[in-house]
């Protein structure tokens, strides 16, 4: 089988799956049933200061959106940083990585954007004997009410001051997790990598409300008939941090920097996604919190299985394979041009597509006798929601026209202009948009 072990910063772990800084990682009995589950590392939660103590809520701390036969899509979390003594977590740190050496240790942590608080709590961490550190800069709730999380990770210039402080009086790597509460994730993950960060983390949790109580018009979940704006992840956040795992790997200005890919990942193919767009691991939470740390088994195998299929023999022979086909829009070729097709065998006359493209597309499907649904090449523009909305997977395809063929909708000839790619206006490579 394929080998999983990898090699993160000069981090070795057998597999590519870490356990994310969360619930699931407070604490030495959790942590401990993790590795012996099967996880590759963990990012123990978050570890502030021995200052005024972290106080949580003893009410609901999670709201949900949830799919199809309550399928958990999405958690929105209130809870803050580990409310347990600083000492107790860093002696169950120590514990944990003395009996696991060949697993990852992480110390996330979060303390007040002072100097002297960075240099009071570093030392204190090596002597763990952890692999390194986390900073935690995107914490969208609670914390940054106090000046830390998101409220640092939002501005450039503190992240590069307080990671160049971490550099400073801490030799083991320092990653910098980021928030995606943000405009352009680029300027952050610069900044970490001008401060000297060693590699970064993305995405920590969306600030969001899930959903609000329709009876004491209170925000989910209630405390006492008061909400807040929580972080937000699981599953339906993939989309969003696959995107900023791409803009900062395919960035001029942090290319090479190591990226920790984070945000709804559940399954093997998840993590063979996000590590195609640049990821040298992932770290997950939602998943194991919803379905339990075995989870990571069938993450296991199914990596090595594909990897098999692909004749990979290691992570490092597909990561970031993905990034050279990440483009902004203008340098997509123009020549290319597709038609749906259906397929009639497969069809079950449910006219979802039909209805989808009638009311709210371009009217490229009909209707004839029998509930028989038929693609109109005249219409159609392959804007693939057919494809999207019908529930039978595979039954209807985007086919690409051949060249020299007439394009019904236009009457031109596929690629007749603009035949040469290479000589595409569009084609920042090409003489015409020299």
């Amino acid at each position: 089988m394929a080998d999983l072990t990898t090699n993160f910063l000069g981090i070795t772990s057998p597999n590519p799956f870490w356990l994310a800084s969360a619930p699931p990682t407070d604490k030495e009995y959790n942590v401990r049933r993790a590795f012996e589950a099967g996880w590759g590392g963990v990012v123990w939660k978050t570890l502030g200061s021995e200052g005024p103590p972290i106080v949580n809520v003893n009410g609901p701390r999670y709201g949900a959106i949830y799919g199809a036969d309550r399928r958990l899509l999405g958690l929105n979390n209130i809870e803050l940083i580990t409310d347990r003594p600083l000492e107790t977590n860093l002696e169950e740190m120590a514990r944990v990585k003395a009996d696991y050496p060949d697993r990852a240790l992480i110390a996330s942590i979060m303390v007040p954007c002072e100097e002297e608080a960075w240099k009071a709590i570093l030392p204190r961490v090596e002597e763990t004997n952890a692999d390194g550190i986390e900073l935690n800069f995107g914490c969208p709730h609670g914390m940054s009410e106090r000046g830390m999380g998101a409220a640092v990770g939002q501005v450039p210039e503190y992240i590069e001051m307080v990671t160049r402080w971490c550099k400073k009086y801490y030799d083991r790597p320092v990653i910098v997790k980021l928030t995606p509460n943000i405009t352009d994730v680029r300027y952050p993950a610069r900044a970490a990598k001008n401060g000297g960060a060693d590699a970064v983390s993305l995405i920590n949790t969306i600030s969001s409300i899930t959903s609000v109580n329709l009876d004491n018009f209170s925000p989910e979940p209630s405390i006492d008939g008061k909400g807040s704006h929580g972080g937000y992840c699981g599953p339906a956040v993939k989309p969003i941090a696959m995107n900023m795992v791409a803009e900062i790997a395919r960035d001029p200005e942090t290319h090479g920097l190591p990226i920790s890919g984070i945000g709804g990942v559940t399954t093997w193919r998840d993590a063979a996604e996000f590590m195609s767009l640049g990821a040298g691991n992932v770290q997950v939470c939602t998943a194991a919190m919803t379905y339990g740390f075995k989870i990571v088994q069938e993450m296991i195998t199914g990596l090595s299985e594909w990897m098999d299929k692909k004749g990979y023999t290691s992570t490092s022979d597909f990561i970031g394979q993905a990034v050279p086909n990440v483009t902004d829009w203008q340098y997509l070729n123009l020549n290319y041009i597709a038609k749906a097709k259906i397929d009639q065998d497969a069809c079950i006359k449910c006219g979802r597509c039909y209805i989808a493209c009638e009311d709210t597309s371009h009217q490229a499907i009909w209707m004839k006798e029998g509930r028989v649904f038929e693609v109109n090449d005249a219409e159609c523009v392959a804007c693939n929601l057919c494809v999207d909305v019908c529930p039978i997977e595979g039954c209807i395809t985007m086919e690409r026209m051949p060249a020299g063929a007439t394009d019904p909708r236009t009457g031109q000839t596929v690629q007749d202009e603009y035949a040469n790619w290479t000589m595409h206006p569009n084609n920042p490579s090409s003489q015409a948009a020299e």
